[in-house]
C-alpha cells in the first residue's frame, strides 16, 4: 500500500475538493466566461473586418468554411471534456500521476490526428465545399480561406484540449491568459494579412485564416513554454513523457464517452440549421431581426455554459474524492449562480433592448420591432437553459453522457417542431419563437427528473485496467462516504 500512497501526492494547485462551494465556483466560472466572451469578440471582429475589407461574397465565403470549423471543433470539445472529466476525477483522488497519464494520451493521441485532419482537409476542401453547395461566386474566396484555416487545425484544436485539461486540474485562469493571446493576434493581424502591410504581403480573404493560424500557434507554444517554465500540475518530465504514446484502454474511455457529448454540438446546430429554414419563409424582415436575436442570445447564453463548465470540474474533483454532500451542493450553487447571472443579464437587455439591438441594424430598421418582439418572447428561455446546462454537466462529471445528449434531442427536435407545426397555423411566427422557451422547459423537466431518479450515479467514467493488490485493499479499507457504495467513479 505504501507505493499507491506515494503515487496518490497531493496537489499543490487546483484543488476544488476543498473551501466554500459558491466563492469557489464563481471564481472557477469568471475566467471561463471571459474565455467565452473572448472567442465571440474575436469572430464578431473579424467578421467585421472581412466584411469592410473584402466585401459580403468574401463574408458568405466565411460562414461556409466556418460550418467545417465548427464541426470538427464539436467533436474536439466532446473528447476534450471527456479528458477534463477524467482528468478531474483523478485530480480529486490525488493521484496526480494517472491525472497526467489522461493528459499525455490524450494529446499524443490527438496530436497525430489533428495533423491528419489538417492534412486531408487541405487537400479536400474543395470537395466539402462542393459537398456544402458553397455558392460558385463565393466558392473560390471559400477554398482559399478554408484550406489554410485547415492549416490552423492542429494548433486551433490541440490548444483548446490544453485549456480543457488544465480546467480538469483546476486550473481555469491560464487559458484566458492564452486565450487573450490568440484573440488579440487573430483580431489585431486581420488587417494586415488581408492588405498587406511592409514585408507582409496582401493575401486577401487567406490572409484572416493566416491570422488565425499565427494566433494559435503562437499561444500554443507560449501555453507549453509557461506549463513547464512554472512547472504546472500537468506538465511531463522524464519518465513521464512516455505517457504521450496513448494508452488504448484510456484512449477509449475517451472516445467512447466523448462522442455523444460531440454529438450534442451537432444537434444543436442540426436542429438550428432547420429553425432558420423556417424564419426565411416569414420575409427578409423577419429573417434579419432573427439573425440578430441569435448574435444576442450568443452572449446570454455564456454564463450558463461557464457556470456549466465550472460545476463539470468541480464536481469531477469531488466525485473523484467521493464527497458526494459536495457534489449535491455543487449542483444547487451552480444553479443559483446561474439564474441569478442570466437573469440579470436578461433584465439589463430588456430594459436597454432598443439600445442594444439597433447596434446590430440601426435605429430606424423595420427589423428592430419584430427583433424586439423576440426577444421578450424568447430570450428568458435562457432561465431554463441554465438549469439544465447545470445538472448536465453534474451528469457527465460522473460518465452518464448519453441520457444527456437524448434529453437534449427531444427538446430540441420532436418538441420544438411538433410545437411550432401544432401551433403555426394560429400563432404565426410567434410559434417559432415560443418554441425556444417550450423546448428548453421540456429540457429542463426531464433533466430535472433525470438526476434525482435516473441511475446517473451508477454510471463509471473510469479506465479499464487490473489495479494492484495493494490499491485493492486500499479501495476494500476506504472509509465510504454517503453514496460512495454505488463507487461512482470506478
Amino acid at each position: 500500500m505504501a507505493d499507491a500512497q506515494a503515487r496518490r501526492g497531493p496537489p499543490q494547485r487546483g484543488n476544488l475538493t476543498e473551501g466554500a462551494i459558491g466563492p469557489t465556483l464563481l471564481k472557477f466560472a469568471l475566467p471561463t466566461l471571459a474565455s467565452s466572451i473572448l472567442q465571440s469578440l474575436n469572430g464578431t471582429v473579424n467578421a467585421i473586418w472581412v466584411g469592410r475589407l473584402l466585401g459580403e461574397g468574401a463574408l458568405a465565403a466565411t460562414s461556409n468554411a466556418n460550418m467545417v470549423m465548427f464541426l470538427l471543433t464539436a467533436f474536439v470539445f466532446g473528447f476534450g471534456m471527456a479528458s477534463t472529466i477524467l482528468i478531474g476525477q483523478y485530480w480529486g483522488r490525488k493521484d496526480t500521476d494517472e491525472a497526467r497519464r489522461i493528459f499525455g494520451t490524450a494529446m499524443g493521441g490527438f496530436a497525430v490526428v489533428t495533423i491528419l485532419i489538417g492534412i486531408a482537409g487541405y487537400f479536400l476542401s474543395g470537395s466539402i465545399l462542393h459537398l456544402l453547395g458553397t455558392p460558385g461566386d463565393a466558392a473560390k474566396l471559400a477554398l482559399d480561406y478554408l484550406q489554410v484555416i485547415f492549416l490552423a487545425m492542429p494548433a486551433l484544436l490541440l490548444l483548446t484540449l490544453m485549456m480543457m485539461a488544465l480546467r480538469g486540474a483546476g486550473d481555469s485562469l491560464t487559458p484566458l491568459w492564452f486565450m487573450i493571446v490568440a484573440v488579440v493576434l487573430d483580431s489585431g493581424l486581420n488587417p494586415f494579412f488581408i492588405r498587406g502591410f511592409g514585408p507582409i504581403p496582401a493575401m486577401g480573404i487567406a490572409g484572416s485564416a493566416m491570422s488565425t493560424l499565427i494566433g494559435n500557434y503562437v499561444s500554443l507554444i507560449g501555453l507549453v513554454i509557461y506549463v513547464y517554465a512554472r512547472d504546472l500540475p500537468l506538465r511531463l518530465r522524464g519518465a513521464e513523457l512516455r505517457y504521450l504514446m496513448p494508452k488504448l484502454t484510456i484512449m477509449k474511455t475517451i472516445i467512447v464517452k466523448g462522442f455523444p457529448m460531440g454529438l450534442q454540438m451537432v444537434v444543436i446546430s442540426m436542429s438550428a440549421l432547420a429553425l432558420i429554414g423556417i424564419v426565411n419563409r416569414q420575409g427578409v424582415d423577419t429573417t434579419a431581426a432573427f439573425g440578430v436575436a441569435m448574435q444576442l442570445w450568443t452572449y446570454v447564453q455564456m454564463p450558463a455554459m461557464a457556470i456549466g463548465a465550472a460545476v463539470s470540474a468541480m464536481s469531477a474533483q469531488n466525485i473523484g474524492a467521493r464527497l458526494w454532500d459536495r457534489v449535491g451542493a455543487i449542483t444547487r450553487n451552480g444553479i443559483v449562480l446561474s439564474l441569478l447571472i442570466t437573469g440579470a443579464l436578461i433584465v439589463l437587455l430588456t430594459l436597454a433592448d432598443r439600445t442594444v439591438l439597433a447596434l446590430f441594424m440601426g435605429s430606424g430598421s423595420p427589423a428592430l420591432p419584430i427583433a424586439r418582439h423576440i426577444h421578450m418572447l424568447a430570450t428568458w428561455n435562457f432561465l431554463l437553459f441554465g438549469v439544465t446546462m447545470v445538472l448536465f454537466a453534474t451528469v457527465r462529471a460522473n460518465g452518464a453522457v448519453w441520457a444527456p445528449l437524448i434529453i437534449l434531442a427531444v427538446g430540441l427536435i420532436p418538441v420544438r417542431f411538433g410545437w411550432i407545426f401544432a401551433t403555426q397555423h394560429w400563432l404565426g411566427p410567434d410559434a417559432v419563437w415560443l418554441s425556444f422557451p417550450v423546448s428548453s422547459f421540456a429540457n429542463m423537466a426531464l433533466a430535472v427528473l433525470y438526476y434525482w431518479k435516473g441511475g446517473w450515479r451508477k454510471a463509471q467514467l473510469s479506465i479499464e485496467q487490473v489495479p494492484s493488490p495493494d490499491e485493492c485493499i486500499e479501495e476494500a479499507e476506504a472509509t465510504r462516504e454517503p453514496g460512495g457504495a454505488l463507487n461512482p467513479a470506478g
